[in-house]
């Protein structure tokens, strides 16, 4: 396993480092939260449209780059550092990573590579309406609340979905739906009539949530986009890559909080010198680093895992990345706590960063698995003994 970056890494996270400081810095996020309902339309020009960022992850026969893993967490990292407010993880990590599931299986289906390569090219802005609970639950067919039937045009889809990522800005919705007793995926555009659309408060405002109702929904029979096994095994995998994309942007999220307490404590006079130079500090501090250092290493180990699985990652790969998950939400959990602690009596205040980050560590600690579930899941597949996971794992 190969965990050192290669000088494309490099370039992918330095000049997304750089970018997102100079366009995603606080003062911008609080301006985006406070008046535009958590999206930055400008940011999301440069880096879907100019910077092409969506396309890292696309097939090459899409018109994306093709790159693995590895340089999606790379960028992932600078995101959750920021707090971008952009349909990044909706577009570029659930909608493209399920439609290159699918491609992988059926390479010839026109409609799944026209979305990939609108995706790509930054001019479609799309989610996948999977649940946020936990991957591996990811293909329960009891649990899709949408029911399709086919009809003499196509299929006619109905149902509601409770709280879908980025899915009040999506112009793309990808819908698993029951047709008899098996999986389908569709695509949707957001304009059909039928599907409506409603905001909802969330915690964290930097990441919109969406309730969606289909109502009688239309469409052709090529929206259809794969059926049966083929799209159980595309949401297994979508999921679990979206837990690993999550944790890598929770490392970004802790490493700013790293960085936000040092910074401060560096500065903050008590007793006629700075914070940071007495000892409980110090190894508060050090605390911290040792959380954001162990999740990195979770992180970037389970995306090279799954860039060593070449596109058919399997339980091997699956528990890295539970690993990782559950590094990072303990990680950005912990750091944000204590930069709370650390930043005093200001540390709780809208005025000051900690907070932001602790509104995101509570509820990224929620999505695609938590500490508790995936630790759990664990246990029951490798310690005691599936048979033919811990083959895998051996």
């Amino acid at each position: 396993m190969d965990l050192v970056l290669s000088e494309e890494e490099l370039l992918i996270r330095d000049s997304a480092a750089e970018v997102l400081a100079q366009q995603s810095a606080s003062a911008e996020v609080r301006r985006v939260l406070e008046r535009h309902a958590g999206y930055d339309a400008a940011l999301w020009q440069t880096l879907a449209a100019e910077l092409g960022w969506c396309g890292l992850g696309v097939p090459e026969q899409a018109g994306g780059a093709g790159l693995g893993a590895k340089a999606l967490v790379l960028l992932m990292e600078q995101m959750g550092r920021r707090l971008a407010c952009v349909p990044y993880f909706g577009t570029a990590v659930l909608a493209a990573q399920g439609l290159a599931q699918c491609l992988r299986e059926i390479p010839d289906h026109e409609e799944t590579v026209r979305w990939l390569a609108r995706i790509a090219a930054g001019e479609t802005r799309a989610t996948l309406a999977l649940s946020c609970t936990a991957p591996f639950d990811a293909d329960r067919i009891d649990a899709v609340p949408v029911v399709a039937y086919e009809t003499a045009e196509g299929y006619c889809l109905s149902g509601a979905l409770s709280a879908v990522i980025d899915g009040v800005m999506a112009d793309l919705l990808l819908v698993p739906a029951r047709v008899g007793d098996e999986l389908a995926l569709f695509a949707l555009e957001t304009t059909q009539t039928g599907i409506a659309r409603r905001p909802l408060p969330t915690l964290d405002a930097s990441r919109p949530f969406a309730a969606i109702e289909l109502e009688s929904v239309s469409v052709a029979r090529s929206a259809c986009l794969a059926r049966g096994d083929v799209v159980r095994e595309a949401l297994t995998r979508t999921a679990w890559f979206a837990a690993l994309a999550l944790a890598a942007e929770q490392l970004g999220g802790a490493q700013q909080c790293l960085d936000l307490t040092l910074a401060y404590t560096s500065e903050r006079v008590q007793f006629g010198r700075t914070i940071a130079s007495f000892q409980a500090v110090k190894h508060r501090c050090a605390e911290m680093l040792v959380a954001v250092e162990a999740a990195r290493s979770a992180v970037l180990g389970a995306a090279a895992a799954w860039d060593g699985a070449q596109g058919e990652p399997a339980a091997a790969e699956f528990a890295d990345v539970a690993v990782a998950k559950s590094s990072a939400n303990d990680a950005l959990r912990y750091c944000a706590q204590e930069a709370i602690q650390l930043h005093g009596g200001v540390g709780f205040t809208w005025e000051y960063d900690p907070q932001l980050y602790f509104k995101r560590a509570q509820a990224s600690g929620a999505l695609f698995g938590s500490t508790q579930g995936l630790l759990a899941w664990l246990a029951a597949h490798v310690i005691d003994g599936d048979s033919t996971f811990a083959g895998e794992i051996a």
